[in-house]
């Protein structure tokens, strides 16, 4: 019998929603990349023509730096792709490139630089971006230190890293504590179900070209409170061990993440699935092959669920600070990310003229337009308002607490 989890739902949805507030109060960066809301609520009240209309393709809807980061494909090669797609849609690529240049223009603001280097980074970032959609291994520009030292990490990383830092183990078991907390019998049940799906097993024993025969048994499984935008939703650990048919073992650690609705808005028309864990790994498998072919539509406990193999290479771009000399580097080659992203979907007309509308008359390297410095502005200024305001609150909670 398993252990009954200590808090039930309505419990672990106040301390959740606490987590959530105590994060997003750290610093502006923070509350830009835990804020997804207010930048689609702006977007929602511009008058049409504003920002420029780009061909209707799978777009990452919350693209800000925490979001990209190396990725492992199911043989272990590694690519710097967008990692999260909790919000993807069909819809307008400019999207992605405004909220991309908030983000680093609150990094940029968070490390102390002038304003001058912004403008330089959003420069950078467009020129980048331009020859991204050209999608040519030679166009494809230098690593800047700050993610060429997360791809060397990740390189090296192995299944004990991935434990320590996950489970902060190496045994087949997940520690209870403030990351991972028990389930009830109703959540257990429904997992060990799960796992037992063939399209499940198939999934797992697929990556890493696991041998045929192999087998897989659910060890254990958690709560995992992680993440800013999926606390309050289903967030499940769960821990496997892969026999192969000669008799040597493995573990792998599965993560499986609630997908809601999105509301990064999708272009008239779009045609997506209905199902959110479906539309969230059709928009991985479009954006970022490395992710999109280890994830998995799934049913569990009656809500749409994307379950995935968690790779010891997967790390996220934290950057908290920029050096002045990182900060143009890294804004050009992180929208080069996006920008192949986004053209892959494209055919060669439809890049031409979409790096027309951006204002680089068909140039692979346009300057920053109007457009986009006078929406980053904009938002940089409602989210160091809206960032005040949360932070008031959560004193005057902390006070009366």
């Amino acid at each position: 019998m398993r252990e009954t989890g200590r808090l039930d739902l309505d419990e672990r949805a106040v301390v959740l929603e606490r987590q959530r507030t105590l994060k997003m109060a750290k610093s502006a960066h923070a509350y830009v990349r835990g804020n997804t809301a207010t930048f689609y609520d702006w977007l929602e009240g511009l008058t049409r023509g504003t920002l420029p209309e780009g061909p209707p393709v799978w777009i990452c809807g919350d693209c800000h730096l925490g979001n990209l980061g190396p990725l492992a494909d199911a043989d272990g090669r590694v690519d710097v792709q967008i990692r999260d797609l909790d919000q993807t849609v069909i819809g307008n690529p400019a999207h992605d490139l405004v909220r991309l240049g908030l983000s680093l223009a609150s990094a940029a603001r968070g490390s102390d630089l002038p304003g001058a280097v912004t403008a330089r980074m959003l420069d950078g970032m467009m020129r980048g971006y331009a020859s991204g959609l050209g999608g040519r291994d030679d166009d494809e520009p230098p690593e800047p230190d700050v993610v060429r030292s997360v791809r060397r990490q990740a390189l090296g990383r192995r299944w004990k890293h991935l434990a320590r830092e996950r489970i902060k183990d190496v045994e087949p078991k997940i520690p209870l504590g403030r990351k991972f907390w028990a389930l009830d019998d109703g959540e257990w049940h429904a997992l060990d179900d799960l796992f037992r799906e063939s399209t499940v097993r198939d999934l797992v024993l697929s990556l890493e070209s696991r041998r045929e025969g192999a087998e897989m048994r659910l060890l254990d499984a958690a709560y995992w409170m992680k993440g800013c935008s999926s606390l309050g939703h289903l967030r499940y650990a769960a821990l496997v061990r892969i026999t192969e048919d000669d008799g040597r073992r493995k573990l792998a650690l599965v993560d499986l993440k609630e997908a809601v609705a999105a509301v990064a808005p999708a272009a008239p028309g779009a045609e997506m699935p209905a199902d959110h864990a479906a539309r969230v790994v059709a928009g991985a498998r479009a954006l970022s092959p490395n992710l999109g072919e280890r994830m998995l539509p799934v049913r569990l406990l009656d809500r749409p669920v994307v379950m995935r193999e968690l790779r010891p290479q997967d790390l996220k771009l934290d950057v908290d600070q920029f050096s002045e000399g990182q900060a143009v580097r890294a804004a050009h080659y992180l929208a080069h990310v996006v920008g192949r992203a986004h053209g892959r979907q494209m055919d060669d007309a439809s890049v031409r003229a979409w790096r027309r509308e951006l204002g680089g008359n068909g140039s692979a390297t346009p300057d920053a337009p109007s457009w986009l410095w006078s929406s980053v502005v904009e938002l940089a200024g409602r989210h160091e308002v809206g960032y005040l305001e949360h932070c008031r609150l959560y004193a005057a909670e902390r006070v009366a607490a």
